[in-house]
Order: structure tokens, then sequence, then C-alpha cells
């Protein structure tokens, strides 16, 4: 496959990627699928598919909060991906490679966002102030084009015929105990990434489910799919309580007891069977 349309199809990837909610919020941008997706393309969807779980372990909190804008990491996962199946190295190199791509590529995301996006956000006013909705919906559309997709899309695809040749020579020369390092820091991004989602979730009242999963986990060796098992049993054995308990504290509201059966603890041994 020659590199020209090797380069397209990774662009068309991150386009994919990006036009996530055009489509609807399908989880298509996630690294998982977006690097499947460029080791399909780069001829091994096996690695394709491990650096991509690999890659959604770091970024499993990089989440757009309020104005907080994470990582662009559709560009990272694609090029990170394409860059180490490409120079035949393993999946801490795309880790390696992919994070300060995303950090780079949102730069230029976020100046597309101040010189080309607000065009289009005062095109869509003028057309709401006349009442013209069909107008609206093409500048929601063209606007997200121009000023996310199709930018990324060069980037990914110009990025690949540009800095793939200068990967490799680069790779070659890095020495063993630098890739090795690369690994171990592949076991603590993953971590880095789960203390960031744990950050958002984490309070005083859930806190002790979190511990008593680590301890399961960990003491006793319970496998992932065992812990989330027993998680999802507790779940609903705890939501049953409680659904339990409000019942009970709605009818006790409804039928309050009266003076005859409160001097006898609650209890009408009139209707009591022996």
């Amino acid at each position: 496959m020659g590199s020209y349309f090797t380069a397209l199809l990774l662009a068309l990837v991150a386009m994919l990627g990006n036009g996530e909610y055009f489509l609807g919020s399908s989880m298509l941008s996630r690294p998982l699928v977006m690097c499947t997706l460029a080791g399909l393309i780069m001829g091994d969807i096996r690695q394709g598919i491990i650096m991509g779980a690999t890659l959604e372990l770091a970024f499993v909190g990089s989440f757009s909060i309020g104005a907080s804008i994470p990582p662009e990491i559709i560009s990272g996962s694609v090029l990170g991906t394409a860059f180490a199946i490409g120079a035949g190295k393993s999946t801490a190199v795309a880790l390696t490679l992919g994070i300060p791509i995303a950090s780079l590529v949102l730069i230029i995301k976020n100046l597309c966002f101040i010189f080309i996006l607000p065009y289009f956000v005062h095109k869509a006013d003028s057309y709401a102030e006349e009442g013209n909705a069909k107008g609206v919906d093409k500048m929601n559309i063209l606007g997200g084009f121009f000023s996310i997709n199709l930018p990324i899309g060069l980037v990914v695809g110009i990025s690949f015929l540009l800095g793939s040749p200068v990967i490799k020579s680069f790779l070659t020369i890095i020495p063993k105990f630098i890739i090795d390092g690369l690994g171990i820091a592949t076991g603590l991004l993953p971590a880095f990434g789960f203390a960031l989602l744990l950050k958002m979730m984490v309070n005083k009242n859930n806190v002790t489910f979190f511990i008593l999963g680590f301890a399961l986990a960990v003491y006793m060796k319970i496998p992932v799919t065992g812990v989330a098992i027993f998680g999802a049993c507790l779940a609903l054995i705890l939501t049953g309580y409680s659904t339990f308990k409000d019942k009970t504290l709605t009818s006790t509201k409804e039928s309050p007891l009266t003076e005859s059966n409160s001097s006898n603890g609650g209890i009408d041994y009139e209707d009591e069977e022996f």
C-alpha cells in the first residue's frame, strides 16, 4: 500500500473519529476504536487492538468537562499506532508517541476554534435572527467540518507523510534501556488515567466499594470479571434494599398507627394469626 494512500486512509479514520457528534455519541473517537482501525490500515490489526487498549487506559479520564478540553486523543491514537506499527515497535512506543502528539494537535485544534469556528457561529446567529432553521443547521455542519474535522484529517495525513521516515530513523537509534523504560511507563500511565477518572467519581459515599474491589482483586486474587460480577450483584442487592426501605417508609406514612394498636407496640392482635 502506497504511503499517500495510507496517509489518506489514516486521515479519513481521524475525520471519522471527529465526526462522532455528527453521527451521535457512539464513542468512535476513543483510542480502542481509532487504534484498531489504524492497525487495520497498517496491516496489523492485532497490534492495533493491543495499542488501542493501552492508550484507552492512559486516556480513560480524558473527557471534555465544562471549558476543559482534553488532549486530542484521536490524532494521538492514529499517528502513535501508525508510527509504531510502521517502525515495527512495541506498544510502549505507541503510547510514548501518542501522548505528546495528542497534546501538540490540541494547540492546532484550539487555534481552529479561535480563528475558524467564530465565523460559522456568527453566521448561524444571523440565520437564527431571520428564523432560517435550515441555515443554522447548515452552519453547524459546515462549522464542525471546517474547524475540526478537516483540519485534524489534514494534520494526521500530512504528519504521517512527513513524519514516518523521520520517526523510523529516530527509533533505530533509541537505546534499548530507554525502550525498556517506556515499557515501565506503559504500566504507570494507565494507572494515571484511572486516577483522573476516579478523581471525578470517588466521594465519601462510594469510596468503600472501590477499596473492596481493590481488596478482592489484590488479596483474594479474584479476576476482574469476578469483581465486576460481585459488584453488579452487590449493586442490585443495595438497590433492592433501598427500594424496599422507601416503600416501607411510604406505607408507614400513609397508614399511621391508631391509638388502640399503638399501645400494643403497633401490633393489631385481632388481625394476627397464631
